[in-house]
């Protein structure tokens, strides 16, 4: 079938007797509710399981081979290729499946808060409770905006089709696709719903910087005197919960832009972890979870009660939200230059010391290599801590080659004299198994003085792995955290282990090889 007429049954399928469009979310969680998909907690929330797919599916997803974009496309195996002949015959099909549907429903909104670059998209769904979800975590266009709004890319979701790999060309039954000359993205076989917002970031992330504009996965947050900070960090590192402060303004807890102007959430709400989730140490998170809030494999008890500290059905427990449910949050979320960027990492080596202040060659050296371990949960098959290196702390959404993004970056550090500092949210005296994760309370605590710019003068000493500025003295933190080695009963056990983290560092760069030799010899290990 040609794409026009693949356009066109989409359009006929939109236009049809099934569509439920632009519902509210008490509309969609009375359906949810109703039809089976999702049971309401005791604060009233949706929860919804996901079956086999607890977490994205990274293997099963694709990019169209097609013209022009094919040419600016870092092929590999983040970025895998499939034929557009293979793309419009599975669209067809599942096409036709939604089209055997009784309902369906159509969200229309935006992506990126910043009207200048802002992506207007539609998002079709199989199931009332995704359409929820996308509905608090994208864009919400006000009437008047709704009235003009021509969706530049569309998400066709059908979890209920499963594909045929020996038939359909994909790697399993479930499949991501994406079309950036058609503007479509191909959901089928899987009922994670952070499959949505991480393809439309894979999008953005594909366009923005054509726009000149840095995008970034990060949360950020603002002071009272306008001071912006950055997050960045893969899932399981503290993104969300250290961008929540009771004490700064959210500005968004995952996907940003950095334009000319300043930054702007890519999102309308917020997609946070809550295993172990708890009032008393993310109270904002905790609070957030209420009517209109979707929650995904929290395990409930006979009253409607999460059991937040039950990972029974995965490890990556999720709460969705609007960014409004997060009081004091920057609405609509745009902010000034940042001023402070801190790089996350949760290393299960215990290595890496709790906070270091980077220099400019360190800072492009840890963003290109985006050291941390995955946590249990965020994948299929991650049952526990595993070392992985992901470009600018996002390679699964990033369509460009990485040093499109970390040149981006190094440009706005220069611009704007943002101060970069490298924060261990993993394991202290000892590796996983042996140590314990660094306590939440002396992260925040750490965080606060290098957002309050009380370690730019600070006295430090060099750790001796990776010549890394540390603090000698904080507030409120333990000085025997604040240097890793010193924390490990065993000293040599310590050096071992940091060697070892320190080959695999110098091993995963030389995958960069146009980078410039300053920052391979002075942003990186020292022994």
């Amino acid at each position: 079938m040609t794409s026009s007429k693949l356009s066109d049954k989409l359009n006929d399928l939109l236009t049809g007797d099934s569509i439920r469009e632009q519902l509210s979310p008490q509309e969609l969680t009375d359906i949810a509710v109703k039809r089976g998909e999702a049971v309401l907690t005791d604060k009233g929330a949706v929860r919804a399981t996901t079956g086999a797919y607890t977490g994205r599916s990274p293997k099963d997803r694709f990019i169209v081979e097609e013209s022009p974009s094919k040419e600016d496309i870092d092929w590999g195996s983040v970025n895998k290729p499939v034929s557009p002949e293979v793309f419009e015959k599975l669209y067809a099909k599942v096409l036709g499946h939604l089209g055997q549907k009784e309902e369906l429903f159509v969200f229309n909104g935006f992506a990126g808060a910043d009207p200048a670059s802002r992506l207007p998209l539609r998002v079709v769904n199989e199931f009332a409770w995704h359409n929820l979800f996308v509905h608090q975590l994208f864009i919400r266009p006000t009437e008047e905006e709704l009235k003009s709004l021509k969706p530049q890319f569309t998400i066709v979701s059908a979890p209920s089709f499963k594909a045929d790999p020996e038939v359909d060309g994909t790697n399993s039954e479930a499949f991501v696709m994406i079309s950036l000359e058609r503007g479509i993205i191909l959901i089928g076989g899987t009922e994670y719903a952070g499959e949505m917002k991480k393809s439309i970031f894979s999008v953005m992330n594909y366009l923005l910087p054509k726009k000149g504009i840095l995008s970034m996965h990060c949360s950020s947050n603002v002071g009272e005197e306008g001071d912006v900070a950055l997050f960045f960090g893969l899932s399981g590192t503290g993104k969300t919960t250290l961008s929540a402060d009771p004490g700064r303004r959210l500005v968004g807890d995952d996907e940003h832009g950095w334009s000319d102007d300043g930054i702007f959430n890519i999102e309308g709400g917020c997609y946070a972890k809550c295993i172990n989730l708890s009032a008393e140490k993310e109270p904002q998170i905790y609070g957030a979870i209420q009517e209109g809030s979707v929650l995904e494999n929290v395990v409930l008890d006979e009253e409607g009660t999460p059991d937040y500290d039950d990972g029974s059905l995965t490890e990556n427990t999720r709460a969705a939200y609007p960014l409004d449910y997060i009081e004091g949050s920057v609405i609509p979320s745009v902010a000034g230059h940042p001023k402070t960027i801190i790089f996350l990492t949760a290393d299960a080596f215990g290595v890496l010391p709790p906070i270091s202040k980077l220099t400019k060659e360190q800072a492009m050296y840890h963003f290109l290599s985006g050291f941390t371990s995955k946590l249990a949960g965020t994948e299929r098959g991650i049952t526990s801590p595993q070392m992985t290196f992901s470009t600018c702390f996002g390679s699964p959404f990033l369509p460009l080659h990485a040093t499109v993004y970390a040149e981006m970056l190094g440009k706005k550090i220069d611009e704007h004299g943002a101060n970069v500092y490298l924060v261990n949210t993993g394991w202290t005296g000892g590796e996983y198994g042996v140590g314990s994760r660094m306590k939440l309370s002396y992260t925040r605590a750490m965080v606060r003085a290098a957002i309050e710019g009380k370690l730019k003068n600070a006295e430090t000493e060099k750790g001796s792995a990776f010549g890394l500025e540390m603090p000698k003295a904080i507030d409120c933190v333990p000085s025997e955290v604040l240097n890793p080695r010193n924390a490990w009963a065993d000293k040599e056990a310590y050096d071992k282990k940091a060697k070892e983290l320190a080959d695999a560092f110098r091993e995963n760069f030389e995958k960069f090889g146009s980078v410039s030799e300053d920052i391979k010899e002075k942003g990186g290990p020292i022994i």
